[in-house]
C-alpha cells in the first residue's frame, strides 16, 4: 500500500508542475494571439502557396509571432533609452505620475521591485544568508543589495512556501551569517516547506530511515 501511494506521489511531482506550465503557456498564447488585430497578418495573405484549410492557423502563428517581435523590440529600445540621461528623466517622470496616484502608486511600486529583484541579475541581490530570529532559531534570508543610512543592511525574509511575501529587515552586518549555499538550495528548501531536496544536501549523506507500519 505504501508503494502504490509513494509511486502516485512521485508522479504528481512531476505531471502537476508540468500541466501548470502547458496552461499557463496556452494561455499566455491566447491571450497573445487574441491582442493582435487580425488585420496585420490576415488569412488571405498566404493565398496560393498555403492550402485554405491551413491558412488561419499560419495567420494565428504569424499575428503572435509578430507581436513578440515587436514586443522585444520596444523593450530592447526602452532597456537602451535607460542606459541615457533621457531614459533617467523618463523613469523620472513615469514614477512621479505613478506616485501621485494612491491606488496606482501601490501596485506600479510592487511591480516594478518584483521585477528588479527578478531580473536584476546581480549576485548580492539574492545571496542567502542565516539570520537568527530569535536565541537558537536560524531563518534564511536574502541580501537585497540595500543598506541604510546608518549602516544596516536591508535583507529580505521570505515566507514558505510563498516566497513572494515575507518581511523586509534592516541588520547589522555583524547579526547574519554569510554562507556558501548557492540560491538554488536556499529556494528549495523554502518552496517546499522545508521537505525539498537540493545537490547540496543530498551530498552530506544523511540516512534516512523510513519504518512502514504492518498495517499498510
Amino acid at each position: 500500500m505504501a508503494d502504490w501511494k509513494r509511486d502516485f506521489a512521485s508522479g504528481l511531482i512531476i505531471v502537476v508542475p508540468i500541466l501548470i506550465t502547458l496552461y499557463v503557456i496556452v494561455w499566455l498564447y491566447g491571450t497573445v494571439e487574441h491582442l493582435t488585430p487580425t488585420r496585420i497578418v490576415p488569412p488571405e495573405l498566404f493565398e496560393g502557396f498555403v492550402a485554405s484549410s491551413y491558412r488561419p492557423m499560419i495567420a494565428e502563428l504569424s499575428r503572435v509571432l509578430v507581436l513578440l517581435v515587436t514586443f522585444a523590440v520596444v523593450v530592447f529600445a526602452v532597456g537602451y533609452l535607460m542606459r541615457t540621461t533621457v531614459g533617467d528623466v523618463f523613469e523620472a517622470g513615469i514614477d512621479n505620475v505613478a506616485n501621485r496616484v494612491p491606488g496606482l502608486r501601490v501596485v506600479y511600486n510592487a511591480s516594478k521591485m518584483a521585477a528588479e529583484t527578478a531580473l536584476g541579475g546581480t549576485s548580492d541581490l539574492q545571496a542567502p544568508v542565516k539570520l537568527e530570529v530569535w536565541e537558537g532559531l536560524r531563518m534564511t534570508a536574502f541580501k537585497t543589495g540595500k543598506t541604510t543610512e546608518d549602516g544596516r543592511d536591508v535583507l529580505f525574509l521570505p515566507t514558505a512556501p510563498n516566497i513572494t511575501t515575507g518581511f523586509v529587515v534592516e541588520v547589522e552586518p555583524d547579526d547574519y551569517t554569510e554562507t556558501d549555499e548557492k540560491v538554488e538550495d536556499a529556494l528549495t528548501r523554502i518552496l517546499s516547506a522545508g521537505f525539498g531536496e537540493s545537490d547540496h544536501f543530498a551530498s552530506q549523506g544523511v540516512p534516512i530511515e523510513v519504518v512502514e507500519s504492518d498495517d499498510d
